[in-house]
């Protein structure tokens, strides 16, 4: 399986890789510069990820890295407030490209289920109707569902959820 890891810059890529491949949480971190490429292997299964930086200038490579490969993960760091905006335009402008159409989004990955909530309605996941989208909350620093995460990162055993007018397959 391949993976491809994209989100605004700190919003915990590389944390998150590096959690599930070693179990290892590290503060100081500094910000990709391109990509980094990683297998992980638990089990018998082995997933590649690639891990795209997410500042400006690296954001036009995120489509030839998404490009056929099994699902597109997109980070978001739901406390960082002040870049909601900008990650949600980012996710919509990726998922318009044509080449990238049908490969679905496994995950939004979040620290806080109320948020979530909250940011998928404004976030307007309804709009995109091409692709599975899955939702699922993680902390890399507490070690909160990552074990959980990695099996549904090559899995789709996700259920239903309404909300309002938005149906997804929310992962709990």
């Amino acid at each position: 399986m391949e993976l491809t890891l994209v989100g605004l810059q700190y919003s915990g890529k590389t944390t998150f890789v590096n959690v599930i491949a070693s179990g290892q949480f590290n503060e100081d971190m500094i910000p990709t510069v391109g990509f980094n490429m990683r297998k992980v292997t638990k089990g018998n299964v082995t997933i590649k990820i690639w891990d795209i930086g997410g500042q400006p200038r690296f954001r036009s490579m995120w489509e030839r890295y998404c490009r056929g490969v099994n699902a597109i993960v997109y980070m978001v760091d739901a406390a960082d407030r002040e870049k909601v905006e900008a990650s949600r335009n980012e996710l919509h402008n990726l998922l318009d490209k044509p080449q990238l159409q049908g490969i679905p989004v496994r995950r939004i990955m979040l620290y806080n289920n109320v948020l979530l909530l909250q940011l998928l309605k404004k976030w307007n996941l309804s709009a995109i109707q091409d692709r599975e989208i899955c939702c699922y909350s993680v902390s890399c620093k507490e070690k909160d569902n990552i074990g959980e995460s990695y099996c549904i990162l090559y899995t789709s055993n996700c259920k239903t959820v309404m909300f309002g007018q938005l149906t997804l397959r929310l992962f709990n």
